[in-house]
C-alpha cells in the first residue's frame, strides 16, 4: 500500500513551507518552477510516489507545434524530432498551423488536455519579439517542460535552441563580397520576428566590414516569408541596382529569381541569389540555389535531449544554445557583372 506523503517531511527536505508543498502536490499555480522542482525532488528522494497528475511520463506523449508545412524546412524539423522521440519511447503529437486555422494557443490547450509530458515549439509565437510571454511562463509555472527552437527570447526561462542567424548573414555577405559584389540587398520577412532582426543585424555588421560596399540605406527590405514576399522585396532591391540578393528563406529566393527573370535579367550572370535553410529540392532548382544550411538534425536532437532531461527532473541551462550554419555554394551565385566592379 502506498504511504501518503507527510507534508512536514517533504517541506523540511525541500526547504519550503508545508503550504507550498500542498500547492505543488495539488497542482496549484503560484509556485516558482525552481521551488516546484525542489518539492518533486524531495518527494522522490523520500521514496513517496508522485500524485497521478504529476506523473506526466506515463502518457508517453510530447507535443510538437510547428508553423505551416509550405516551407520544407519545417517538415524536416518535424521528422528529426519525431524520430528522436520515438527512439526514446515517446510519441509526438504533431500540431501544424495554417493561416486562419487553429492557433498555437489553441493547440497548446489541446495538448494539455491530452496530458502531454512536454512541448517543443519550433519557430512559434516566441519568435515574435512583440508577443506575450505569459503563454509560455504559465506552462513553466505548471512545471510542464518546454523547449523553444529558433527565435530566442531571453525573457522566457526555458531551454532554447537556435540557428546562429547573425553568423549566417556574415558568411553570406563575405561570400558575395569575395565575388566582387558591392551593392548587396537583403529580402526578409516581417521585422517583428527575432530571426529577421538577427539576420538584419548580421547583414549590416558584415557589410560594414567591407569598405567598398554601397550605402546601406534601403538595402534591407521586409515583406513576408513567402514567394510573393521575395518577389516584392526583389523589385525594390533591383530598382536600387543590387547585383546580389540574400533571401530570408529558400521560398523567398524563388520569388527573387522570378522577379529577376521578369526583368529579362539572368541569375546569376546579372544578379546572384542566396537562399536560407537548404530545404529539399534547392539543389535541383534552375539554377541550383546557393543557400544557408541550418543544422536541423543537430538542433532537433538537442531539443529532444533538453526536453527529456527536463521531464526526468534534470534542469537544463536557460541560456540559448547556438548552432553554426553552413553556406552551401551552388550555381545561383557568380562574380559580379564587370561594370559593377570598381577599379582597384
Amino acid at each position: 500500500m502506498t504511504v501518503p506523503p507527510r507534508l512536514a517531511d517533504i517541506a523540511a527536505h525541500a526547504g519550503v513551507s508545508e503550504a507550498t508543498v500542498s500547492r505543488v502536490l495539488n497542482g496549484k499555480p503560484g509556485v516558482a518552477a525552481d521551488t516546484r522542482q525542489a518539492v518533486l525532488t524531495a518527494l522522490d528522494a523520500l521514496g513517496y510516489e508522485r500524485p497521478a497528475r504529476l506523473r506526466r511520463q506515463r502518457a508517453g506523449l510530447i507535443g510538437l507545434i510547428i508553423p505551416e508545412l509550405a516551407n520544407p524546412i519545417f517538415p524536416t524539423f518535424a521528422q528529426v524530432i519525431e524520430n528522436a522521440l520515438a527512439v526514446a519511447g515517446y510519441t509526438a503529437v504533431l500540431c501544424t498551423q495554417a493561416p486562419g486555422g487553429i492557433t498555437e494557443d489553441d493547440y497548446t490547450e489541446l495538448l494539455l488536455e491530452r496530458d502531454v509530458a512536454g512541448i517543443i515549439f519550433v519557430n512559434g509565437m516566441h519568435a515574435d519579439a512583440h508577443s506575450d510571454r505569459t503563454r509560455y511562463t504559465r506552462l513553466i509555472d505548471r512545471s510542464l517542460p518546454i523547449v523553444l527552437v529558433n527565435g530566442h527570447r531571453p525573457d522566457i526561462p526555458a531551454p532554447s535552441i537556435s540557428n546562429d542567424d547573425v553568423a549566417a548573414l556574415e558568411i553570406t555577405v563575405a561570400h558575395l563580397a569575395s565575388l566582387g559584389h558591392r551593392r548587396i540587398g537583403l529580402a526578409l520577412g516581417q521585422d517583428r520576428y527575432v530571426t529577421s532582426i538577427r539576420r538584419a543585424e548580421g547583414f549590416r555588421r558584415a557589410m560594414a566590414r567591407h569598405p567598398r560596399t554601397a550605402d546601406l540605406a534601403g538595402t534591407v527590405v521586409n515583406t513576408l516569408f513567402t514567394i510573393e514576399g521575395g518577389y516584392a522585396a526583389a523589385q525594390q532591391l533591383l530598382d536600387q541596382g543590387c547585383t546580389a540578393i540574400c533571401a530570408g528563406n529558400d521560398i523567398m529566393a524563388l520569388g527573387v529569381i522570378r522577379a529577376i527573370r521578369q526583368r529579362r535579367l539572368r541569375a546569376p550572370q546579372d544578379v546572384s541569389v542566396v537562399g536560407y535553410d537548404d530545404s529539399l529540392l534547392t539543389a535541383y532548382l534552375d539554377p541550383p540555389l546557393t543557400t544557408i544550411r541550418q543544422p536541423v538534425r543537430e538542433m532537433g536532437l538537442a531539443a529532444v535531449s533538453s526536453l527529456l532531461d527536463e521531464i526526468s527532473g534534470i534542469k537544463t541551462p536557460r541560456t540559448e544554445l547556438l548552432y553554426r550554419p553552413e553556406l552551401v555554394v551552388r550555381r545561383s551565385t557568380a562574380p559580379a557583372p564587370p561594370a559593377t566592379i570598381p577599379s582597384p
